[in-house]
């Protein structure tokens, strides 16, 4: 690897000093999301956060363009799907998290039988079974009906795979599927090329749980 634009010999001491490393509270933006009790939260942050994320992202993506999204915890990880959904029908999606709530299931669900998309994957952490097991059961009970596969790995990667109608992408994301009240950055890059590069290298994984052996990869 090519790392000539990397300065090893930088002394960092020298360009920040100890005061302007430690955070000042005045640096930290007020979060633009307010939940309610009374209100599901869930519900209430995806909503404000698709109608935060639609202000910063064009309308209609632009080819080999990669679009970098950053937040403090008011956009989750399936908002970014969503908003690839609202532009075209997805033919493929591939999702890699450590883990996922019910409702992120639940939506995928729905999109799979409203016909938004035609099929979806899931490769998840060896930990998911055991320690979201409900999750896991309805992940299972999805493909089964519906088609796709779960794959249960040593996973840690936050990966999104959509191959559509009229582009493909890449959602590379710090976020897991799931609602998260923290500093979180994603990365969406329109370009079939690396969406089928993550997409044959997922296809190879072999899953702990053997129960979708007879599955073959998506071929479109």
């Amino acid at each position: 690897m090519n790392t000539d634009f990397f300065d090893i010999a930088t002394d960092w001491s020298e360009v920040l000093s100890t005061d302007d490393a430690k955070p000042k509270q005045s640096d930290q933006p007020e979060k633009s999301v307010q939940v309610k009790k009374t209100v599901n939260q869930h519900a209430m942050r995806r909503v404000l956060s698709e109608l935060a994320l639609e202000k910063e992202l064009p309308w209609h993506f632009e080819q080999g363009v990669s679009y970098h999204c950053i937040s403090f915890g008011d956009v989750d990880a399936l908002t970014y799907f969503r908003v690839v959904v609202k532009q075209q029908r997805i033919r493929y999606a591939l999702i890699s998290t450590w883990c996922m709530a019910s409702e992120d299931i639940l939506e995928i669900r729905r999109w799979i039988e409203q016909g938004y998309i035609g099929r979806c994957d899931f490769y998840v952490g060896e930990i998911f079974k055991a320690s979201y097991y409900r999750q896991y059961e309805e992940l299972i009970a999805l493909c089964k009906e519906l088609g796709g596969r779960v794959a249960i790995c040593r996973n840690h990667s936050k990966v999104m795979v959509l191959l559509g109608e009229r582009f493909d992408c890449v959602i590379e994301s710090s976020a897991n599927v799931n609602t998260n009240p923290r500093i979180e950055q994603a990365v969406i890059t329109v370009d079939s090329e690396l969406a089928h590069w993550y997409k044959n290298f997922y296809d190879g994984i072999k899953s702990f749980e053997r129960n979708f052996d007879e599955v073959k990869p998506w071929q479109g």
